[in-house]
């Protein structure tokens, strides 16, 4: 199949660029699966394309309450922000932010302007952020696949209330397969298993096989780390994501 979409059809493809079933491929099925999983670890981290914006809810339980902190998906890399929540005992009519919008939206479209609005809504987010800050710091490391919230959960949230979190997911390439046909993953999983296979070839370096054939694996192994710099730096400079992408 020329369009890998499962992990095994990615295999197949990488060895067929190396030359399979023309050329034995002399490197371990573990070795392969070590390889292809340390490219998607790589691609993972470093492209832009492996990871989408998603926003998680959470419905907050006594475990919750009781540990200080939520249960995160392994899939998830990093944590923006937890949205404010909501006082429900507050009456909205005496809101700032409403009382606004209940006059002003009225008026765009008769004598109001749209970048007025859009100045008063920015000016209303700076004080909120000065002095009503609504924001929960946050503590967040993908290892330990939690999120603790520094706030008074016994008195902020109550079981059965939910938790809004704005954060990057790892697209799961057995969800979306279409992932194992990406560009880059197939040419670096390629490169990396080439590499391998001159570290295998590297212990019979000089001998002469029948024929005169002599195996060279130093060079195919200086070969495929010469392909790997250049993909990565490829991908630091052209499909990276900002480093101060997220705050938090």
């Amino acid at each position: 199949m020329a369009k890998p979409n499962s992990r095994s059809t990615f295999i197949d493809y990488c060895l067929r660029a190396l030359g399979a079933p023309v050329i034995e491929i002399n490197v371990d099925e573990d070795q392969i699966d070590d390889r292809v999983e340390e490219a998607l670890q790589f691609y993972q981290e470093y492209h832009s394309d492996a990871m989408e914006k998603v926003f998680l809810k959470h419905q907050i339980t006594a475990d919750d309450i009781t540990n200080g902190y939520i249960p995160i998906n392994d899939l998830i890399t990093n944590v923006m922000r937890v949205f404010p929540f909501t006082d429900t005992t507050t009456n909205p009519l005496f809101d700032v932010k409403y009382q606004m919008r209940l006059n002003d939206v009225w008026s765009l479209g008769y004598m109001g302007s749209l970048a007025e609005y859009e100045m008063a809504q920015q000016y209303l987010s700076m004080l909120d952020m000065i002095l009503d800050n609504g924001d929960k710091h946050v503590d967040f490391n993908r290892h330990r696949n939690t999120l603790r919230i520094d706030m008074d959960w016994s008195n902020e949230v109550a079981v059965g209330d939910y938790i809004v979190v704005e954060c990057y997911r790892i697209l799961d390439p057995e969800t979306y397969t279409d992932v194992y046909n990406d560009y880059y993953l197939k040419k670096y999983a390629t490169a990396l298993i080439k590499r391998q296979w001159g570290i295998n070839l590297s212990k019979f370096e000089g001998m002469v096989m029948p024929g005169g054939v002599t195996f060279n694996g130093r060079q195919m192994f200086d070969d495929a780390t010469a392909e790997l710099e250049k993909l990565e730096e490829e991908v630091r400079l052209n499909w990276e994501l900002p480093v101060d992408f997220y705050t938090g």
